[in-house]
């Protein structure tokens, strides 16, 4: 593995790359089954569709929770074994919902193996470590990781559905579990390789001898990074979860709702690659600032059309702008903060975006029944928004007084 242009790249990183977005990829299958499985495992076990969703919600809190500490395992011990331990978990969490009598067993599964145990390991950590492997294209590197999301997506439900039109929801557990253990354990293998060792004092010039970043306590750039990801991220639930809603509440049929979703997602897809190579260029922060500021214009117009046409471009635009603000995050903190506490912190911003998508979602649903319209819910997404972007300015203009303009976050 040589080092090329004083750049910390080797050829061995695009492997870490791929490797960590297959196993993102794979591990994105957990929630998928959940979803393709809700009506059967509801019909089966006599409950109403609250249970099964409830699984779904406590395997996110899980994924989010457990991640603090797969990053911490990561910063002590490296990216491997943590993901070696997610992978097991996962498959052992799915056999064990595969033999669910009740919602216990399903919540059990769900929330503690598979997720606080093993998806916790999926995003976070694999995020953080690739952070270590590339500096000119660290921006790159991020951004396909996180385009797992997309691969999932488009694989998983058709496979899930074929299985449990077959066999039953028990069925599509198992064959996941087996998938999991026989492809993510040696795909983790591959992980083995230590990061290259940057120079002791790379992109670190902004830390003071006393700790400081960018002249202001380490824990309150961590605090306001926390809060402006709960703020975007707040803004980027309410038309994700209620566009499909917004839509048919319209009057437009589902058929029509269902494809506004497909080309808000599809224009994330390709967007997140794009915002990747973008902050490659100009840093995380500014372009965190250009995927802000669209998602908050789009939010003002979402509160104001009601053309099938418009929502199409709104849809669109708005995928172009929210899909390329989370990887910034993993940018940023790997500039701003020592190397060797990235797993950790990376994994808070993940932790605090979840805390800001169920708050978005769920905040949207009371405005809405309060209401009896989606106006003021996409205009508090919209407040919400301002706050992240005042929270970022804010973090910009410091760079740029100290200098650090350019910087690469």
């Amino acid at each position: 593995m040589s080092q090329q242009n004083g750049s910390i790249e080797v050829q061995y990183g695009w492997v870490i790359i791929f490797v960590s977005l297959l196993i993102h990829s794979i591990g994105l299958g957990a929630p998928n089954v959940l979803f393709v499985t809700l009506k059967p495992i509801a019909a089966e076990m006599g409950s109403d569709r609250a249970m099964p969703s409830l699984a779904y919600s406590l395997m996110m809190l899980g994924t989010g929770i457990g991640g603090l500490g797969m990053g911490w395992w990561l910063d002590k011990r490296g990216v491997m074994e943590p993901v070696l331990f997610g992978a097991v978990m996962i498959g052992l969490g799915s056999f064990l919902a595969a033999q669910s009598m009740g919602k216990w067993n399903l919540y059990l599964a769900n929330g503690i193996l598979i997720g606080l145990l093993g998806k916790a390991a999926m995003i976070a950590p694999l995020v953080a470590n690739a952070t270590r492997w590339f500096d000119r294209r660290r921006g790159l590197a991020v951004s396909i990781i996180a385009s797992g999301q997309g691969v999932a997506g488009v694989c998983w439900p058709p496979a899930i559905r074929y299985i449990t039109d077959n066999g039953g929801w028990r069925e599509a557990y198992q064959f996941y579990g087996v998938f999991v253990l026989v492809t993510m354990i040696p795909l983790a293998l591959l992980l083995r390789p230590k990061p290259p060792a940057a120079p002791a004092d790379a992109g670190q010039s902004h830390i003071g001898a006393d700790g400081r970043i960018l002249g202001l306590p380490s824990n309150m750039v961590q605090l306001g990074l926390w809060f402006a990801v709960v703020g975007c991220c707040a803004a980027m639930a309410m038309p994700t979860v209620h566009l499909f809603s917004y839509a048919t509440d319209l009057g437009f049929p589902a058929v029509r709702a269902a494809e506004l979703l497909s080309l808000l997602f599809g224009a994330a897809f390709f967007s997140r690659i794009a915002f990747g190579m973008l902050a490659d260029r100009i840093g995380g922060v500014r372009t965190l600032l250009i995927g802000s500021g669209c998602q908050a214009a789009m939010l003002l117009v979402f509160s104001q059309v009601t053309s099938l046409y418009g929502l199409y471009i709104a849809a669109f635009m708005f995928g172009l702008g929210f899909a390329g603000i989370m990887p910034c995050y993993a940018l940023i903190v790997r500039v701003l903060f020592p190397v060797n506490q990235v797993g950790w912190r990376v994994a808070g911003q993940y932790l605090f975006a979840a805390l800001g998508m169920a708050l978005g979602g769920w905040s949207a649903g009371v405005i809405h029944d309060l209401t009896g319209t989606y106006t003021m819910a996409f205009l508090t997404g919209f407040a919400f928004n301002v706050i992240n972007l005042v929270l970022i300015a804010g973090l910009y203009v410091r760079q740029t007084r100290m200098g650090l303009g350019n910087a690469p976050a």
